[in-house]
């Protein structure tokens, strides 16, 4: 197998589709409230993917170890194609929630190429690098998508959602036409579309229990913000469209030079990743509290922080529990997106009145909680102590 072309094949594809998600991060709290809502209803459109993700990603991720990752893959990308295609041509609110509601059904783009990437990796670094890449990519995507899609939303609201669609058409064919197979070994776990089972699996073993905990509360904290953060920049600093593409573009640039270069050169070469799995949290808190100052230099400041923290941490976090889970890497992958999801579901619907109620109060209560992963984390790694057993102790999840 050449892993090199497997590698660039799976990131081109990552790549045209994270710019498909950066063009219309910073137009859709805006073309949203075009159809006179108000921004409790934004962020029920995020909460509303994130529901049927739910769903849909445990299972996706453990039917790609038993079927391979390329159908999975090609499955989910037609899918985000037909969903933003109706997004953009929606009539009314209710047609806003049936595209994102689609996507959400198949939402395995990202699990799935994390999947391909632990396939290939030779070992556990390798594994932490490669996912960096994705977050490499991620970044990548998020320079060139949020200036596309604020320049396209001055044209007309409704076109950014148009040419996410057609490159989600672009990137299925690419897929179909160069993306190989790469599972070794089928997986014999049973499947289910209960969103309890993978759950009830990871909270089985109490070793993985913290994990998925302080992974849950991490994404509860993430989605806050992102939920809201184009609101909050318009609503705080009267920035339009056009502006908070510039801001998530640099933003975007801070998290493909992260985790593309000093992922690599510099975190996992000077420090831990237990370590950096608990400290970060902190450093996370940080600039979520800074955030909740209103003022150009703590905006700056913050997002510095934040982006920092989370684009290492969220690396660290899910190569620990997948290089725990030897057996079924797509499966543990699964339980994690699908622990996102959940989070990705109470973040936007706690995010909405918060900021009704005061605009800064999402920040802070995002920095209260990335305070209580660090207390997980921190009471997870006692726990390993206690039982004499390495961060790296193999956990199976149970059959």
């Amino acid at each position: 197998m050449n892993t090199s072309r497997n590698k660039l094949i799976i990131l081109i594809t990552v790549f045209i589709d994270i710019i498909g998600i950066g063009i219309i991060i910073p137009v859709i709290p805006f073309y949203v409230k075009s159809f006179g809502v108000s921004e409790i209803t934004v962020t029920w459109l995020f909460a509303i993917y994130s529901f049927l993700s739910l769903f849909s990603t445990p299972f996706l991720g453990g039917l790609s170890d038993k079927i391979g990752r390329r159908p999975i893959l090609l499955a989910s990308l037609a899918t985000t194609c037909v969903g933003w295609l109706i997004f953009a041509m929606a009539g009314n609110i209710w047609m806003l929630f049936l595209g994102r509601a689609i996507d959400g059904l198949a939402a395995g783009n990202i699990s799935t190429a994390q999947s391909y990437l632990v396939d290939i990796s030779a070992t556990p670094k390798e594994r932490t690098a490669n996912l960096g890449l994705i977050g490499m990519i991620f970044g990548l995507g998020l320079i060139i998508g949020p200036l596309l899609g604020g320049l396209l939303g001055t044209i007309q609201l409704a076109l950014p959602f148009y040419v996410v669609g057609v490159m989600a058409g672009i990137n299925t064919l690419l897929a179909f036409k160069f993306l190989p197979e790469t599972l070794k070994t089928k997986s014999n776990q049973k499947l289910s579309l209960n969103p309890l089972t993978p759950f009830v699996k990871g909270l089985k073993n109490r070793l993985l229990r913290p994990s998925l905990l302080a992974f849950f509360i991490f994404g509860m904290a993430i989605s806050i913000q992102q939920s809201i953060f184009a609101l909050y920049l318009d609503k705080g600093y009267n920035w339009n469209e056009l502006h908070s593409g510039i801001i998530f573009a640099a933003m975007g640039l801070l998290l493909a030079i992260n985790q593309g270069v000093l992922i690599r050169q510099f975190w996992i070469k000077k420090f831990k990743e237990p370590d950096l799995e608990q400290y970060l949290f902190l450093g996370l808190a940080a600039g979520f509290a800074t955030l909740g100052v209103i003022n150009i230099t703590a905006l700056i400041l913050g997002l510095l922080l934040v982006t920092l923290s989370q684009s290492v941490l969220r690396v660290v976090m899910v190569s620990q529990m997948a290089g725990n889970n030897l057996k079924d890497q797509g499966a543990i992958l699964g339980i994690s997106n699908s622990i996102m999801s959940l989070s990705m579901i109470i973040g936007p619907i706690i995010a909405g009145p918060l900021f009704a109620l005061n605009i800064c109060a999402p920040y802070w209560s995002a920095a209260i909680l990335a305070i209580a992963g660090f207390i997980v984390i921190t009471a997870k790694r006692k726990l390993l102590a206690k039982i004499q057993l390495s961060p790296k102790t193999e956990i199976l999840i149970p059959q």
